[in-house]
């Protein structure tokens, strides 16, 4: 498979945009879709400031700059997707929704072009079985924020093939990016190990074991972790960390998934964290 020059971004929000951004500055040609025109303007206006920080703190040239943006498309016409040797779905994490845009590309795009969902936590196989290509889908997982994060989960369904891997793994280092090999399951790699640990804090932290600050600290000074597991669920949200632990739970049958009570309660009475100015810590 030839390397891919054009790719297509259905969804403009943080993870997106992002994706757009490193894929111009890579000087791949971008392509983002979203439903709206407001959504498509933010996008691009997201892209344009992260862009002005770089060239602030002269990470960027200016001249860099200007070709990166004009590499850069957004619209609100899937049409201008049929140009792309890959789209990426990055849509919000909603089982049907992905579902609904994934057999809108399939019936649009031209049966070579790749199709990759930057899904956090649903089955790369389940959702290449709603496509009629289902060897040319893989799971593309890009981390938040996507310029400043190393690191993408390249994820083989039951049916992808060595050609869409291959092709998928090598556009993820020409983006600047780590790769990882990783087969389909709940969780992948990083999350199945990450979300587990949070959730043991949270177990820790009801026990009573060691405050909220001590046990980040520890975590931290011991672990070398640049941020305790309790301030990263604030950060990620305890509702979606609750929503992880009972994607593994549901899946795996086993009980050393099973939320913690605490973690649970706290979403019961809305301290969700950063979003909502109260977790574990107040903001």
């Amino acid at each position: 498979m030839s390397s891919i020059k054009t790719v297509g971004i259905v969804g403009a929000g943080t993870m997106g945009n992002g994706i757009a951004q490193a894929c111009a500055v890579s000087g791949i040609r971008a392509v983002m879709v979203d439903i709206s025109e407001a959504a498509v303007q933010k996008g691009l206006a997201t892209l344009q400031s992260s862009l002005e920080r770089l060239v602030k703190k002269d990470k960027l040239s200016a001249t860099d700059r200007d070709a990166a943006l004009a590499l850069v498309q957004g619209t609100t016409d899937y049409e201008a997707l049929k140009g792309a040797d890959l789209v990426i779905e990055a849509a919000t994490e909603n089982l049907e929704l992905k579902i609904r845009i994934l057999r809108q590309l399939d019936g649009l795009l031209p049966p070579e072009t790749l199709i990759a969902t930057n899904t956090s936590s649903i089955s790369i196989t389940q959702l290449a079985a709603v496509t009629a290509r289902a060897e040319r889908f893989i799971g593309m997982h890009f981390f938040n924020p996507v310029p400043l994060m190393a690191l993408v989960e390249v994820i083989r369904g039951l049916q992808t093939s060595d050609a869409t891997h291959d092709a998928v793994h090598e556009l993820a280092q020409r983006l600047g990016k780590t790769p990882v090999s990783v087969k389909n399951a709940p969780g992948f790699v990083v999350n199945r190990i990450l979300v587990p640990m949070i959730n043991e804090a949270f177990f820790v932290l009801a026990e009573g074991v060691a405050s909220a600050e001590d046990i980040d600290a520890g975590m931290k000074l011991g672990c070398n972790h640049p941020i305790g597991p309790l301030a990263l669920a604030d950060m990620i949200g305890l509702d979606t960390c609750l929503a992880i632990m009972n994607v593994y739970f549901d899946e795996f049958k086993d009980s050393k998934y099973r939320a913690s009570p605490l973690l649970k309660e706290m979403v019961a009475a809305g301290r969700l964290g950063r979003k909502t100015g109260h977790g574990v810590y107040a903001y």
